[in-house]
């Protein structure tokens, strides 16, 4: 994972300004390095921001749909495949904002797979009015984040097995060829640059310790006044613990090796158990988290040392600290825990579940037929559970 740098500095500013009037602002993540919060904000002051000349087009938070289709990915476990329809609609959503400024943003720009999609999406969302927003954190603090959604996302591998893969077994491919695609950093930019120009890409080293120094960010380079972007608190994003992480990946292996259909993981697992879980339970002072080992925060430093040289090698306007992005952070303290799931935890998992179970829709597909464990007597609700295993059982 070697590169050729070219230059020993990187420049960076410090005061970002805002684009011309007209110009829509793409936000391309890549993932883990402040989305949901930003998207959050957003969307919380769509009306504020229009208010000021500034549009949000799409009609919900993250339109990660559009983004997935028109790169060519597939949902998430489970979910419905994005269709092309997801990509016109948000294309025509940001064609109705005419000639005022506009604001797009999902992560899911960052898996563009080729230069050829990175210029449909360009040319498609305004041309040479689109300026592109790539923010970065260190990949120390993305590794164990980005894990973890992988597991929420039907993941068997333990963490440092999975970091052994990303960082000792070239290609470097397995289990997740995802990761290096986005967070490769340099290479993304190098991307986007060569379609865009090094002077329509700005890369934002976003600093963990300033918690309102992203919002401050995106304000002025959208023109807008200062703290008029708040973050919204969102606990179905919370990352999760240790200890809830790898009871979730062990129900990974038993629900792989029991071959049981994907869309029962999007239903019962993502959008019941895991949920419901996040929902419901806030972690506390003596939960686990996951935690990097040293061999591995040291190498994916060195490996941010090499993405900052190359990034400012291509000339991209470069607001915060690039350094941020090669220190090696500290060792953690009371690595000894043993990590533990509070029973009302995995309660809380098991009842999301049920509960979304009980909640599908009846075998008659009936619009209106559903409803929520709350309005289902036990007795039946056993019944029901009953009846659908043994039909499974009878397929298989």
């Amino acid at each position: 994972m070697e590169t050729d740098c070219t230059r020993d500095d990187v420049p960076a500013d410090s005061a970002p300004t805002a684009p011309a009037a007209g110009t829509r602002l793409l936000h391309i993540g890549p993932h883990k390095t402040g989305t949901t919060s930003i998207q959050g904000a957003l969307f919380g002051a769509k009306e504020a921001m229009a208010a000021h000349g500034v549009d949000f087009p799409a009609t919900s938070r993250h339109p990660m749909s559009a983004a997935l289709a028109v790169c060519g990915r597939p949902g998430m476990m489970g979910d419905a495949e994005p269709g092309e329809r997801h990509w016109e609609t948000l294309v025509e959503q940001v064609a109705a904002t005419g000639r005022r400024t506009s604001v797009i943003s999902s992560e899911f720009f960052a898996d563009a797979p080729d230069d050829e999609t990175i210029e449909r999406i360009v040319r498609e969302l305004g041309g040479e009015r689109v300026h592109v927003l790539v923010t970065l954190r260190p990949l120390a603090r993305i590794m164990p984040s980005q894990w973890q959604q992988y597991v929420q996302n039907g993941l068997r591998m333990g963490y440092e097995d999975w970091l052994r893969h990303m960082l000792k077994k070239p290609p470097y491919e397995k289990p997740n060829p995802s990761f290096w695609r986005r967070h490769r950093h340099d290479r993304l930019v190098e991307r986007w640059v060569r379609v865009t120009g090094a002077d329509r890409v700005t890369v934002v080293v976003v600093d963990d310790r300033d918690r309102g120094g992203l919002m401050r960010t995106f304000e002025a380079l959208l023109g807008l006044p200062e703290n008029l972007l708040h973050e919204v608190p969102d606990t179905a994003n919370r990352s999760l613990t240790l200890a809830e992480t790898e009871m979730l990946r062990n129900l990974n292996v038993e629900f792989r090796g029991n071959e049981l259909p994907e869309e029962f993981y999007s239903q019962l697992i993502r959008y019941g158990a895991v949920l419901h879980m996040k929902n419901a339970c806030a972690p506390g002072p003596d939960d686990v988290k996951i935690r990097t080992p040293q061999w591995a925060a040291e190498a994916a430093a060195g490996i941010g040392a090499e993405m900052a040289l190359r990034i400012g090698a291509t000339g991209v306007r470069v607001l915060g600290d690039p350094g941020i992005l090669s220190a090696v952070p500290e060792p953690p303290t009371g690595t000894d825990a043993e990590p533990r799931l509070p029973p009302e935890v995995a309660a809380r998992a098991l009842y999301g579940a049920v509960a979304a179970a009980a909640g599908a829709p009846l075998p008659n597909g009936l619009p209106g037929q559903a409803r929520t464990v709350h309005r289902t007597a036990s007795k039946e609700l056993v019944r029901v559970l009953g009846h659908r295993a043994l039909k499974r059982l009878r397929r298989r």
